[in-house]
């Protein structure tokens, strides 16, 4: 009963998907003891921000059916407003308050301003207009260098409780040292668990029932008196916060940020290709395609090179499996993937559930 109301009653559904679930939380909640390691810790900070930021997007494609390439300049302006203002406030909680809520005022007031006015064309050409505006927005980002200091970016300092010189205790516990990186991880981590259950309450309350109407028959929307452009813009503006809170994450985590680490068109790709692998309009789906795309990502490499190196001495294999190519099978692994869940890993298992009653 408590889980059903954690989860907004919005459960797994398939006892194999909530296996990967369970596991892939407690992997992440217990990384720093289990994953030795600054790769591994790294690691899996960037599955959190993303699972966030996968999960905002899902919110505007999944359940409302808005194909959006702006989403990347909100994650953009949430790293820029926490870089900016610990740069020019210095480190403390106050700079951290402050670049929040001035990104937040500015993500908000850009999203409200492109629903308003771009929401009423065909999808196609909105999805046109938004990809031209994040191009600017990343033009306008290199060029203001004053301020966020064009293409080499911006180093800060954090709060001294996020610093990795911090230490809250000499001795450490279960071998793992409890500094300033093991504090950033786990308020990384929590903020990451409250944001995501408060957009599974979003699509899973009257106003998520109205947008997944929209997507489905909008004209039949706007029939039954639910004005779509506003419901459609509303669902613009709270996946433009919740991608803002994502990139401030990012931005505290890294303690730098630039225009190819926030702003970048790719980044938007391994959205798209996250939300696709997981599955649209589930939000689970935003967990399973986050870790398993920047697990791949990050390791993929590491496993290939250790598989040219056993297959060492045989015919093309060897040259097949370099780790240099390991961009084509991760290309490989997604088309496999599309082509064996074209419903995501998400909709697959529970269209197996539904199917076996």
């Amino acid at each position: 009963m408590i889980l059903n109301r954690v989860l907004s009653g919005d459960l797994p559904r398939s006892r194999v998907l909530t296996v990967v679930l369970i596991a892939i939380v407690a992997a992440l909640a217990l990384a720093p003891f289990i994953f030795p390691g600054a790769k591994a810790l790294n690691v899996a900070a960037k599955v959190c921000i993303f699972i966030v930021l996968v999960a905002s997007f899902d919110l505007l494609l999944g359940y409302t059916g808005i194909v959006s390439f702006a989403h990347t300049m909100f994650f953009g302006i949430g790293a820029y407003g926490v870089a900016i203002a610990l740069t020019r406030m210095g480190p403390s909680w106050v700079a951290v308050g402050t670049g929040v809520a001035a990104a937040l005022v500015l993500s908000l007031g850009l999203s409200l301003l492109i629903g308003l006015f771009s929401l009423r064309v065909k999808a196609i050409f909105y999805a046109m207009i938004t990809l031209a505006v994040a191009s600017a927005f990343q033009t306008l980002a290199s060029q203001l260098s004053e301020l966020t200091g064009g293409e080499d970016g911006l180093n800060f300092k954090v709060p001294e409780m996020l610093s990795p010189g911090y230490s809250l205790t000499d001795a450490p516990f279960l071998g793992v040292s409890l500094d300033g990186k093991l504090i950033s991880y786990y308020l990384l981590f929590v903020t990451t668990v409250v944001l995501f259950l408060v957009m599974l309450r979003i699509v899973n309350s009257p106003f998520g029932r109205v947008l997944q109407a929209i997507r489905e028959n909008a004209f039949r929307a706007e029939a039954l008196g639910y004005p779509t452009v506003v419901y459609r813009t509303a669902s613009n503006v709270l996946s433009a916060g919740f991608a803002t809170l994502a990139g401030a994450l990012l931005a505290l985590w890294l303690r730098y940020n630039g225009p190819d680490t926030s702003l970048s068109f790719e980044i938007m790709i391994d959205i798209l290709l996250m939300v696709v692998i997981g599955g649209m309009g589930t939000m689970y789906g935003a967990v399973i395609g986050a870790a398993l795309f920047i697990v791949a990502q990050n390791y993929l490499q590491d496993l290939m090179k250790l598989a040219s190196n056993a297959a060492a001495g045989l015919p093309l294999l060897p040259d097949l499996v370099h780790p240099d190519r390991w961009l084509l099978w991760l290309g490989i692994l997604f088309i496999v993937s599309v082509y064996r869940f074209p419903s995501g890993i998400v909709g697959k298992l529970r269209t197996k559930v539904n199917g076996a009653r």
